[in-house]
């Protein structure tokens, strides 16, 4: 993780090994993403101690996308592997999520469609403008990743009617700030690609 914690992107340090902690944590939550996957399935969303088997596991592969951020930066262990991983682990962690939530009918699937289209769309304009700089994490991204992660912890747990009833509403912030800061990205990205006088 690299911009979890600041919206400045971290340089790579020369010389920093890539295994080192904050790699590792990286490395653990792309391990996690399968187990979590199974333990939704091992569910079926309809069996409460699976339930609550697959929400600490996602909740424990999401802490780690904020502790190897900070791990990252505090210690100078930011290597190029490491900013490349942490999108991808990041990524296809929410990504199961969603998908096995549609999958077993807790989420519309336009909700799954419309965040992970904004997901994939960012990553390619990030690539899109590399040549030119980098599109920092913004306030409003780590609002938006904080939001999905809550929403998506909220309908993994079984939850009683009167509590589940929150889950669309915390969901529905999420699409909102998701797809805002998706506009917000397109302009910096623009911006960069622009040409100078």
């Amino acid at each position: 993780m690299t911009g979890a914690t600041d919206s400045t992107p971290a340089p790579v340090v020369a010389g920093v090994p890539v295994l080192n902690a904050a790699n590792a944590l990286t490395a653990l939550r792309l391990v996690l993403v399968p187990v979590f996957a199974a333990s939704v399935v091992a569910s079926a969303m309809t069996h409460a101690g699976w339930r609550m088997v697959a929400c600490l596991i996602f909740a424990v592969a999401s802490a780690t996308d904020l502790v190897d951020g900070w791990i990252a930066r505090r210690f100078a262990l930011v290597t190029s592997v490491g900013k490349v991983a942490d999108p991808i682990a990041d990524k296809a962690l929410t990504g199961a999520a969603l998908l096995l939530l549609s999958w077993y009918d807790q989420l519309p699937w336009w909700v799954t469609a419309v965040i992970l289209a904004r997901e994939l769309g960012i990553t390619a304009l990030r690539f899109w403008v590399i040549r030119h700089g980098v599109i920092a994490a913004s306030r409003g991204g780590k609002i938006k990743t904080a939001l999905q992660i809550l929403a998506i912890t909220w309908y993994l747990w079984p939850m009683p009617a009167v509590l589940a009833a929150v889950g669309p509403w915390i969901m529905a912030a999420a699409v909102g700030v998701t797809v805002v800061t998706g506009f917000d990205y397109v302009a910096q990205a623009l911006r960069l690609r622009r040409p100078t006088t």
